[in-house]
């Protein structure tokens, strides 16, 4: 079958340790079509909803990025490390005392609604053409602006020794991993995120996506078969 009308958006569940371009480069040699992107870079660490952005499907890229995000995270308390997440070089390691879900749950709440992020320094955010983890890597830290986000939900959903389960409904651009960080900060502890699955954008659920590597095994009318026009794709509001 030809791949070069293929068009759409393929739902994609993203492992660990893939980069988001590691993603589109095995399907574009899966699907043997040359014009794939996706719309919302995950961390390698990360795990979960990719939306992958199939032949004209491409165009929509700019309608898609600004989706609502929604994850499923833990954080860990007592250790800081340069990257906000598990991939960095510790910083600090302090004590955890006094903490409750409680004390948690209450902290979270302040966390939620409108608000300015400082972008970290371990982030693909280009500054004058540089990636800012390229500069991290050589060890140099640049001014960066606060960039504006929203926080719709911050939910604390357990508490297991120093480690912490927690839910996140969030608009574009927004660092789960830094929020972490600076959740850390605010209980005195300080904290890192461990782990992290992106669950929905928009919309779309990681329930309806299918792994890289089973979509890497069916056939390329298997995959047709599961695309979502693009017309279908862009929200309605949009549309109106």
């Amino acid at each position: 079958m030809n791949a070069d009308n293929l068009d759409g958006v393929l739902l994609v569940d993203k492992p660990q340790w893939l980069t988001s371009h590691d993603v589109v480069a095995r399907m574009r040699k899966h699907l043997g079509i040359a014009r794939i992107g996706h719309a919302g870079t995950l961390d390698p660490m990360a795990t979960g909803l990719l939306l992958i952005l199939v032949g004209r499907a491409t165009k929509i890229s700019q309608y898609l990025v600004g989706l609502p995000k929604c994850y499923c995270g833990t954080m860990k308390l007592g250790v800081t490390t340069d990257s906000h997440d598990a991939e960095g070089e510790v910083m600090e390691v302090r004590g955890v005392e006094n903490v409750t879900i409680d004390v948690l749950a209450a902290l979270a709440k302040d966390f939620a609604g409108d608000q300015w992020q400082m972008p970290p320094m371990f982030s693909a955010k280009k500054i004058n053409g540089k990636k800012l983890c390229d500069l991290a890597r050589q060890g140099k830290t640049i001014e960066r602006k606060p960039q504006f986000i929203s926080v719709d939900a911050f939910d604390i959903v357990d508490l297991r020794g120093d480690e912490v389960d927690f839910f996140v409904r969030c608009s574009k651009g927004t660092y789960v991993r830094t929020l972490v960080n600076d959740f850390g900060d605010r209980l005195h502890c300080g904290a890192h995120l461990s782990m992290l699955c992106r669950t929905d954008v928009g919309d779309f659920s990681l329930d309806d996506a299918l792994p890289v590597g089973e979509i890497e095994k069916m056939p390329i009318k298997a995959v047709r078969n599961r695309l979502i026009a693009a017309i279908e794709a862009i929200p309605s509001r949009i549309l109106r």
